[in-house]
């Protein structure tokens, strides 16, 4: 039997949490044919001693610094061997039958490259970023350098139309959110991985726009759900997160709606290497 799933969490310094994302991981798989890789970026909680402690078979992956988020996402999905990839944040707790829910909709839809699912708080709200795949601020900046306009399914403009999708609507979206995406690996071969300039944020909406050029779909699938805790709101602050949030909007704006002119100086890669064209 081939490899149906992949498995990714990515932990820094999140031991108490990876340990709970992994035991409903563990639980939500059974019966399916899979792998779980885990990539610590250097965390100094004894993540690495609690993995080898409480869990076997998992495939972990030490870093010995921090690579970000995005660069450990994709030492895990080189290793992937499954036909399909589920990217998980350690902060997230799987319900049971989620993980066969999802392969089931992958398997019902060969045009998805991917897919996520409704996010609950832990007390149980509703996170709208579910299902635009967004954060607030995000939705303002693609709004303000008007790249709104190529994310025709994406509630960023009149929140409140009814024919927009609802929290238990089945429906083709712009963005997979990244605390949760499954995506197809062939369609992964053909996009490739994601771009690792977005340190820590803004990945999930490259990859996902990425995903629609290359003529596949994303989808948003209500019919199950994980729980997912939020930040605390005095990391928000930090500089760290400023400048790897903020930073990765410009990251965004340069690649894809400014024209970098090509600048060939011998042993000088170009920071900004225009890719795509948006017509």
């Amino acid at each position: 039997m081939s490899m149906k799933l992949s498995v990714i969490l990515v932990s820094h310094n999140s031991r108490i949490l990876l340990k709970q994302a992994i035991e409903s991981v563990v639980d939500a798989c059974k019966g399916i044919e899979h792998e779980i890789i885990v990539i610590d970026n250097n965390s100094s909680d004894r993540s690495i001693e609690m993995l080898a402690n409480n869990f076997q078979g998992l495939t972990v992956v030490a870093n010995e610094t921090d690579m970000g988020i995005t660069s450990a996402q994709n030492q895990g999905m080189q290793q992937a061997a499954g036909e399909y990839v589920l990217l998980l944040g350690a902060d997230t707790i799987t319900i049971k039958d989620s993980v066969e829910k999802m392969i089931g909709f992958m398997d019902e839809h060969a045009n998805a490259g991917g897919m996520t699912v409704r996010m609950l708080s832990p007390e149980g709200r509703f996170m709208p970023e579910s299902i635009h795949g967004l954060t607030n601020t995000w939705g303002a900046f693609l709004k303000l350098i008007g790249f709104a306009k190529y994310l025709s399914k994406t509630r960023l403009y009149d929140r409140n139309r009814k024919d927009w999708v609802e929290e238990f609507q089945v429906s083709e979206i712009d963005i997979i959110n990244g605390a949760c995406m499954m995506l197809r690996k062939s369609a992964l071969n053909e996009t490739g991985l994601f771009d690792k300039r977005f340190f820590m944020f803004g990945a999930d909406i490259d990859l996902s726009y990425r995903l629609r050029l290359a003529g596949f779909k994303n989808y948003y699938f209500p019919k199950t759900y994980i729980i997912k805790y939020e930040r605390l709101g005095q990391e928000k602050f930090s500089w760290d997160y400023v400048r790897y949030y903020y930073g990765a909007m410009f990251t965004f704006a340069v690649k894809y709606l400014i024209k970098v002119p090509e600048i060939k100086v011998k042993g000088m890669p170009q920071l900004f290497p225009p890719t795509y064209e948006i017509k």
